[in-house]
């Protein structure tokens, strides 16, 4: 039986009921495929067609970014593993069937190695001990890793001899970073970075353009569904050499620079994150790129100040997050009356009530809805969406 085919409900997954991260493990993929399909004919079908979803080839092991949460039992055992759904339990996980395996074999090494180093857990009830969290984010084009370990302190023994020691067991970790995160918080990552080896960030490739990613930076987890998600978002474009693109919410500027690259005159970037900008600065730069600019900004802000100016944008490219777009954003938007508007939305809920809201304030119509499977095994789906004026 192929994996594709494969039913997994029957206990392949060990932590499946207890983790809560893949909720729909209990289903085929094309069971997976077919429920996600009519969530989103559900949600949009009053703005026209759905295309029929896309989905992965071998849905396994795709996630190029993992983080495991560390803590110590009351024996004294060392545990790693995820939040379960909804919670602040860690549920003990050594291999994960949707997160890259080379991840979760670093986060297992580093485990074990805590012990000899004498490094222990950090505890929040005491606010004492050292290691909280490990974020591993590996380049699949590249095969290039960064190691970030999370810490509840600066204060380091023998760090040199640790990094040395989990390089010789992977030679693909490029670069390891110490981030501080001190404070009784739900955030993962503090604001204070120390590199402790190499330059501090990885590369990748997508849609033939070289993209830098750093231990903040937002990088979309599946490369092989982001080639199709960004390739349809290129093509709904229907990009000339003419046309200027507004790309809101760009992270560390996949989507405008790809638009940079392949066709589109002028193209300018806004973000809010600004360990996002620097990187989309230097993406723009490792990949020759003379025709676009970045902005750190928020994007309702931006758009207001843009739609005031007398040139305006040909094409919007929007990827919000998953509350999706702010009202000021929108209205905005409307008011810049760009000829094309490409929404690459995540959470097809907010996006039917964006778009009813540019439907009913607005002479923009939607012309296609491309669904594509970014998360196999979880509920959700990301979408592509071509709005055009009337």
């Amino acid at each position: 039986m192929s994996q594709s085919k494969q039913n997994i409900k029957n206990g392949s997954c060990p932590v499946y009921k207890k983790c809560g991260g893949c909720q729909l493990q209990n289903l085929t993929y094309e069971e997976q495929l077919r429920f996600k399909q009519n969530k989103v004919v559900k949600l949009l079908k009053s703005f026209g067609r759905v295309e029929p979803i896309i989905g992965m080839e071998n849905p396994y092991y795709y996630r190029n970014k993992v983080q495991a949460a560390f803590f110590t039992d009351r024996k004294g055992k060392i545990h790693s593993g995820v939040y379960q759904s909804g919670t602040h339990r860690i549920v003990s996980v050594d291999d994960c069937q949707i997160e890259d395996r080379l991840a979760d074999e670093i986060i297992v090494a580093i485990r074990k190695m805590l012990p000899s180093f004498r490094l222990t857990t950090y505890n929040e009830d005491t606010r004492k001990g050292f290691l909280r969290h490990v974020l591993v984010k590996r380049g699949f084009s590249t095969n290039q890793v960064m190691v970030v370990l999370v810490t509840g302190t600066p204060i380091f023994p023998s760090k040199n001899n640790f990094v040395k020691a989990l390089r010789e067991k992977f030679p693909q970790i490029i670069t390891v970073v110490q981030n501080i995160n001190p404070f009784k918080t739900n955030l993962v990552l503090g604001d204070r970075q120390i590199v402790l080896y190499g330059k501090g960030y990885i590369e990748d490739e997508l849609c033939s353009c070289r993209f830098r990613i750093s231990p903040k930076s937002f990088y979309q987890i599946n490369p092989a569904q982001t080639e199709i998600l960004y390739g349809k978002a290129i093509e709904f474009a229907g990009l000339k050499g003419s046309d200027t693109v507004l790309d809101t919410y760009c992270g560390v500027g996949t989507i405008g620079i790809i638009a940079a690259k392949h066709g589109a005159g002028q193209v300018v970037g806004v973000e809010l994150n600004g360990d996002a900008v620097r990187d989309a600065i230097q993406n723009a730069k490792a990949n020759q790129l003379n025709n676009i600019r970045f902005f750190k900004g928020d994007a309702g802000e931006f758009m207001e100040s843009v739609a005031e100016e007398d040139k305006k944008p040909d094409i919007v490219m929007m990827d919000p997050p998953r509350a999706g777009s702010s009202e000021q954003f929108l209205s905005s938007l409307i008011k810049m009356s760009p000829k094309t508007v490409v929404y690459v939305s995540c959470n097809p809920e907010t996006l039917a009530r964006d778009l009813d809201y540019l439907r009913k304030n607005s002479d923009y119509r939607v012309k296609k809805i491309q669904p594509v499977d970014m998360f196999p095994h979880t509920q959700h789906v990301e979408t592509v969406v071509l709005l055009s004026r009337k």
